[in-house]
């Protein structure tokens, strides 16, 4: 969430949390030079802790589950997905500035992003992780659907805030294994546009 006042300056950061951020930091960078090299399933959390040179108790007060391991920043990931919605440019409609931010930020690997492509190649050939950022990211159903509402003026429980998350959420799922991702990920949401369009036709 943005801060309210943008021109307050950041609370300092004290040598504990940095200390802290530090360690979790080398924790999550040792599991991904493993896990790359070798395959999620090949490597143990004892030897992810021997790497960052941490005890197995140390990692688990970090990551309390050994996908969280190579999903670091879902706290930020449901910021950048609100502002999306909050901060979209005036005449821009929701399912559209939804739409920008899953190709923005879930498509990268399709782009070629050479910082992202091993990345998602892991993700798509691990089930257990495959199904742990699925979740992960219908996590943020509530969040969303409640800024959806706000920024439409309905109800906060409406059920259409609801089911355009979801969906919106869903989406670049339906990408995989299509010749053409990104048009997949463009045609899955020109139906919620469509759909959204007739709650919502002026906003």
């Amino acid at each position: 969430m943005p801060p309210t006042d943008s021109s307050a300056p950041p609370a300092p950061i004290g040598r504990r949390e940095r200390k802290k951020a530090a360690t979790r930091r080398s924790i999550s960078d040792a599991a991904m030079r493993l896990f790359l090299e070798r395959g999620y399933d090949d490597v143990g959390i004892r030897e992810i802790a021997d790497a960052a040179d941490v005890s197995t108790t140390t990692l688990f007060k970090h990551f309390p589950v050994k996908e969280a391991l190579v999903f670091d920043e879902d706290a930020d990931q449901e910021a950048l997905l609100l502002a999306a919605v909050r901060e979209r440019p005036p005449g821009r409609s929701i399912p559209a500035a939804l739409r920008d931010h899953a190709l923005r930020h879930r498509m990268a690997a399709v782009d070629g992003d050479a910082g992202f492509t091993a990345f998602f190649e892991l993700v798509h050939t691990t089930p257990a992780l495959r199904d742990y950022v699925q979740a992960m990211w219908l996590r943020h159903t509530g969040a969303l659907a409640r800024v959806i509402a706000e920024e439409s003026g309905l109800p906060a429980d409406d059920p259409a805030c609801t089911a355009l998350a979801h969906f919106a959420l869903e989406a670049p799922r339906t990408a995989r294994g299509h010749e053409d991702p990104r048009q997949a990920v463009v045609r899955a949401f020109d139906l919620l546009e469509s759909g959204w369009g007739t709650l919502v036709p002026s906003r």
